[in-house]
């Protein structure tokens, strides 16, 4: 049974699938999560994504306006989008049917340096959102860390006396990497921000090493794309880590504990990754 919230969208829906009614769409639930439900809504041949957040995921169209659509980047065409007091509904059109998630090859991966190298070299007018006295602000939102990040602030201040901001997508994890078999694509942008770390390029190693994969033909290929000095995107890969796992234990705590419970259990392996980050900025 479909969702009775996709009726505040159904009239693109039915445009753009040529189906009759509503009734007549075959959906595929592809992720509920406790502040967001993400459909794909098929009739014959035509299909579009259809996803519904609220909390920290209400606005992901405010992302498009400000980034993917002026910038051209690499994510689903925003269809239509509808806001009421609940959240927000995008409609997308629909990319892939793979996720590196569901096929985590290493040639994936490598592409997806290549399509991170694509985002952060569009230029973008505007300062970066994740300054360093940030550092200290969300530790202390966050509240249980009891180690220094001196060395994380620090670093995070050289990276802006060296590198312009470019976009974070902010969570960039297998799950959101699409294929249609041909080219690859970016999802689920809610989280973008201006920073000149590169957070995305260290969780998509992260999980590549997790897998048993080797980290350096995916650095390899973003230095490649990117022309960009080696010991310089060491240290952006560090601070990126650092700004991760920050923003990831904020979200814990300020939302993750109320939309997702099992989410405390994943407090104290952040934690201790965060502080070897930090450490071996140090």
């Amino acid at each position: 049974m479909l969702p009775a919230w996709l009726e505040t969208v159904s009239a693109p829906i039915l445009q753009v699938t040529e189906a009759p009614t509503v009734e007549a769409l075959h959906g595929e639930l592809l992720r509920q999560w406790g502040s967001s439900e993400v459909w794909r809504l098929s009739y014959g041949l035509h299909s579009v994504v259809v996803k519904r957040g609220t909390d920290g995921q209400a606005d992901e169209a405010g992302a498009y306006e400000r980034f993917v659509v002026p910038l051209g980047l690499p994510a689903p065409e925003l269809i239509h989008r509808h806001r009421d007091g609940e959240g927000g509904v995008l409609v997308l059109a629909d990319v892939g049917r793979v996720t590196l998630e569901q096929e985590p090859t290493a040639e994936g991966f490598v592409a997806g340096a290549e399509l991170l190298a694509t985002i952060r070299g569009r230029s973008v007018d505007g300062s970066s959102e994740f300054p360093p006295e940030r550092v200290k602000e969300m530790a202390g939102r966050i509240g249980r860390i009891g180690f220094d990040l001196a060395p994380l602030t620090e670093a995070l201040a050289g990276l802006h006396r060296e590198v312009p901001a470019a976009v974070v997508h902010g969570d960039f994890v297998p799950k959101n990497l699409v294929t249609d078999g041909t080219r690859w694509t970016a999802i689920d942008w809610p989280g973008a921000y201006l920073a000149p770390h590169l957070s995305d390029l260290y969780t998509l190693v992260r999980d590549a090493v997790a897998l048993g994969h080797d980290r350096e033909p995916i650095v390899a290929r973003y230095l490649d794309a990117t022309g960009a000095d080696p010991a310089l995107v060491d240290r952006q890969l560090l601070v990126g880590g650092g700004c991760f796992y920050l923003v990831a234990l904020t979200f814990i705590v300020e939302e993750g504990l109320r939309t997702i419970p099992e989410s405390k259990d994943w407090i104290d392996g952040l934690l201790t990754e965060l502080e070897d980050v930090v450490g071996a900025l140090a």
